[in-house]
Parts: C-alpha cells; structure tokens; sequence
C-alpha cells in the first residue's frame, strides 16, 4: 500500500509540473504574440524639402490610423537624396521634386517602375522679401537685384527649373554673377526670408507657407520641365509591407486633399 500510495503521488505531481510547464509555454507564446502585435516598424522616407510641410501633416493622419508603423522623413535635395540611396542609404520610400533623379534609381535597379508613380505637381515662382522696395515684379526685373537665391542646379530640382527659365528668358547670362546658391528650396526660402538677398526662385508650395516674403511672378510651364513628383516604394526596403500601405496611403483621397491644401496640383 505505502509504495502504491508513493506511486500515486509521485504521477499527480509529475503531472501538475507538466501542467505548469504547458501554461507557462501558453502564456510565452500569448506574450511573443501580443509584443509582435505591438512591435512597431519604422519607416524611412526621403523626400524633397518642398513637401515637409504636406507629408507631416499626412504623418500625424497615417500614424493615427496605423499605430504600429513610425514614419521618419529625412527631407532635403531630391539629387542629394537619391545619391545616398544609389549608396546604398537604409530608405524604404523616396518622394522626388523632379522625374530625371526618380528615374536615375528606376534604371539602377533600386525602384520598380510598377511600385513608382507621379503624384503631385507644382509651380515655380519668384519671391521677394515682403517690404522689398526694389521694384522687382517680374523675372525680367531681376537684373535689378543685387543678389539672387537658387537652389544648386544639380542637387536641387527647383534650382535646375529656375535656371531653365532664366535661360529660356534669355535673363541667365546678365544675372549669373548675382546668384547665391542654397542646399535645398527651403535654404533658398530662409535666404529671401531674412532679406540676404533680393529675390529667390522657389516653389508656389514654398512660398505660400511664409508670411514673410511675397510672389511677384510665375514662371510659364513653358518655360520649364514640368515640375513632377514621383514617389516609389525601394526595393530592398526591409520593410516592404509597410512601405507600400504608406505608398497606397500617400495616393488617398484624404492624402491628396493636404496636398492640393498647401497649393500642390494633382496629377490624377
């Protein structure tokens, strides 16, 4: 009887461990699951300055709607940008001022043209400081100013439209010698802004969010590239899932209304 006894107790505590054991594997595998689910994914996308002010307003939309995704937008010269993703920069999206550098990483292999799509367009305009008293109201008059802000032609989109334009108007050579380069449009914009300059060539986008500088004119479509902004989702993004809801998310209507809001056109 005592080694009966000694038996049967000896099989209900193996049993409670077992029982344990499998409660606490159940409760490991509900934890792994539950931090999955709330394991957040990081998204980088590179953008041109121009469309800071549209795409953190789209941000704080799409992360409200998607809490377990985290966008982090690295803004500058669409040339610059995509030379550090031909280098093989960590990006998952690339939102472009202008088709020829979009295009540039579609031909390398690093887009794919079925994963890419022109979204936005805009306009380019000249801009003087708000109390400017130099009588510039148009491009021709820009043989007036002492200095003029541009964006470096062949990292900066808006740079290499606006110099189109002064060369279409036949305007390039009498005011070459007067031109202040900027890193980007918004560096342009500060420049026109604190009144280090005479005038600037900017995008209408760039221009419309300042009250502190006034457009004077707007440069024909003519005379010009067309202003496009293709974006795209990268194809060794280690996150293509979640790159490529923010790609459909961009392509909403709700998208599309913050952007035609801050003045660019839509393309669709």
């Amino acid at each position: 009887m005592k080694k009966l006894y000694a038996l049967t107790l000896s099989m209900m505590l193996l049993l409670l461990v077992m029982a344990g054991c499998s409660t606490k594997d159940n409760n490991k595998q509900s934890d792994a699951k539950k931090q999955s689910a709330d394991k957040k994914v990081e998204l980088t996308v590179s953008a041109a300055a121009s469309l800071q002010d549209a795409l953190d307003d789209i941000k704080a939309d799409f992360e409200k709607d998607h809490p377990n995704v985290k966008l982090n937008y690295n803004f500058g010269a669409s040339g610059t940008l995509q030379q550090q993703i031909s280098q093989g920069a960590p990006v998952d999206l690339f939102f472009s001022a202008a088709e020829d550098k979009f295009d540039l990483l579609v031909k390398k292999g690093k887009i794919d043209k079925k994963k890419g799509e022109d979204l936005v367009g805009n306009d380019l305009v000249l801009i003087v400081p708000k109390d400017s008293n130099k009588g510039i109201t148009s491009f021709k008059d820009l043989t007036k100013a002492t200095k003029i802000a541009l964006g470096t032609p062949e990292a900066v989109p808006a740079g290499q439209y606006g110099e189109e334009t002064l060369k279409n108007l036949n305007l390039w050579k009498s005011v070459k010698g007067k031109v202040v380069y900027g890193k980007d449009v918004r560096q342009v914009l500060t420049y026109v802004e604190s009144g280090n300059v005479d005038a600037g060539i900017v995008y209408k986008t760039d221009a419309l969010i300042s009250s502190k500088v006034k457009i004077v004119a707007t440069a024909s479509e003519k005379s010009h590239t067309p202003i496009i902004y293709p974006v795209g989702v990268i194809k060794d993004s280690s996150h293509l899932k979640e790159a490529q809801l923010f790609y459909n998310y961009l392509h909403s209507k709700k998208s599309m209304q913050i952007f035609k809001k801050y003045g660019f056109n839509g393309l669709k």
